[in-house]
């Protein structure tokens, strides 16, 4: 089976305009993305979608597989969709462009779920976080079934403990999917989802119209780039690591 992995990437961000260009030791974010993309070692090709020259021009000069999406996207799934249109695959790997420091082998984790169960049409990642961390609305937390299916996302700290003597394990959800190509091709004709409306978080389009997500848990994962904050966070590290002549393939702390 083809896996095609495709990294959304658009210029305008009302956090921190121009993100996928931001200079992490001088190469654009985008580009660290794309070199620990190929790095996964089931997939068959990584392509940038964009609707900015900007940021296709980037990734020509890095040598990069790039095309050019509508600009009438609203999500980075949209983008996807329209890739697995013009690009015959089997399995689709959406890839988020502002994850510098994802690990290949979580990567290959989701690609290996797609490709060993045969009736998963949807996969996504997740891992454990304090509750502190929980508590940011900006760090959206997942529940599952006891098989692993995801029951819900949510910005707000979910499960909720009601008593004190009860320990919550708090899920964050990596925004990292995998999804068949039978699966695109019907996303955007699914129902309009209140759920995804309300919460802003597209992946509830999906269990509102009834369709399984596996939920597959991972090792801790260093922070991606949503804010001028945790850019300077992870320049801060790769900055450091660089000069220690490693290659930043573990989990970390920032």
């Amino acid at each position: 089976m083809k896996v095609v992995i495709v990294i959304p990437a658009r210029y305008k961000s009302s956090r921190l305009p121009g993100k996928p260009l931001a200079d992490l030791c001088g190469k654009p974010m985008v580009q660290h993305v794309y070199e620990r993309a190929l790095l996964a070692k089931n997939a068959h090709k990584v392509i940038v979608a964009t609707d900015d020259l900007r940021i296709f021009t980037a990734v020509k000069k890095f040598g990069g597989n790039v095309l050019m999406t509508s600009p009438e996207h609203q999500t980075g799934t949209d983008r996807v969709i329209e890739v697995s249109k013009r690009i015959n695959a089997d399995i689709f790997i959406n890839v988020q462009g502002d994850e510098p420091l994802i690990r290949p082998e979580d990567i290959d984790s989701l690609i290996d779920q797609m490709l060993s169960n045969r009736s998963c049409q949807v996969a996504t990642l997740c891992h454990p976080v304090q509750k502190e961390d929980a508590l940011d609305p900006n760090v959206v937390k997942i529940v599952r079934s006891m098989d692993g299916k995801a029951l819900y996302f949510s910005r707000h700290l979910i499960p909720f403990a009601r008593e004190d003597n009860h320990q919550a394990i708090y899920l964050k959800h990596v925004g990292i999917y995998g999804y068949t190509a039978e699966l695109l091709k019907k996303y955007d004709k699914l129902p309009f989802s209140q759920l995804e409306n309300m919460e802003k978080l597209e992946q509830l389009r999906l269990i509102e119209a009834g369709i399984a997500i596996n939920a597959i848990e991972i090792d801790s994962m260093a922070q991606g780039v949503d804010t001028p904050e945790d850019l300077a966070r992870v320049r801060q590290y790769m900055t450091r690591f660089m000069n220690e002549n490693h290659a930043p393939q573990r989990a970390i702390s920032i």
